[in-house]
C-alpha cells in the first residue's frame, strides 16, 4: 500500500509565487563550508585530557613554543664555527 504525501499547507502569501526564488539546488554551499571549517574531531582518549577549546590551544601553543625554541637551538649548535 502506497503512502500519499499529507497535504502541506501553502504559507506562500498570495502576491508571492514559487517562481519568484528560482531554482533551488540542496547543498549548494556545502563544498564551500567544507573547505573554509577548520573543525578537528579528537580522539575520545585525546578529549579527556582537555575540557575545552581554551586547553587545546593552550596546549598547541605551548608545544609549538618548544618546537621553536628547539629549532633555534639545533640550529646555533649545528652551525660552523667562524
Amino acid at each position: 500500500m502506497k503512502k500519499t504525501k499529507a497535504d502541506v499547507p501553502d504559507d506562500l502569501r498570495p502576491e508571492y509565487k514559487r517562481s519568484d526564488f528560482g531554482v533551488m539546488v540542496r547543498g549548494k554551499y556545502a563544498s564551500r563550508l567544507k573547505e573554509e571549517s577548520n573543525v578537528v574531531l579528537l580522539e575520545p582518549d585525546v578529549a579527556k585530557a582537555f575540557p575545552n577549546d581554551e586547553a587545546v590551544n593552550k596546549a598547541l601553543r605551548y608545544l609549538l613554543e618548544i618546537a621553536e625554541a628547539s629549532s633555534r637551538l639545533t640550529r646555533h649548535t649545528s652551525a660552523p664555527a667562524p
